[in-house]
């Protein structure tokens, strides 16, 4: 289990919302999240990826069109 952390990375998001990880992926590439970019590192504040979860329960995260961005 992750630690709860100001911000985790793609792998440690997946990880802790037992999301996949191509799906987290493709949820940050479609900028459904905010993220912060440090070089090549991309990494989510927690409080932003707890904020897209509570606003698409129920909706299919495969699924572009059904998906509401988080703009918290």
């Amino acid at each position: 289990m992750v630690e709860m952390k100001m911000a985790m990375t793609i792998e440690e998001a997946a990880e802790y919302t037992s999301i996949g990880r191509n799906t987290m992926r493709q949820l940050v590439e479609w900028k459904m999240i905010p993220v912060l970019r440090v070089g090549r590192k991309i990494l989510i504040p927690t409080e932003e990826l707890k904020g897209f979860l509570q606003l698409n329960q129920n909706v299919d995260l495969r699924k572009r069109d059904e998906i509401r961005p988080w703009r918290g």
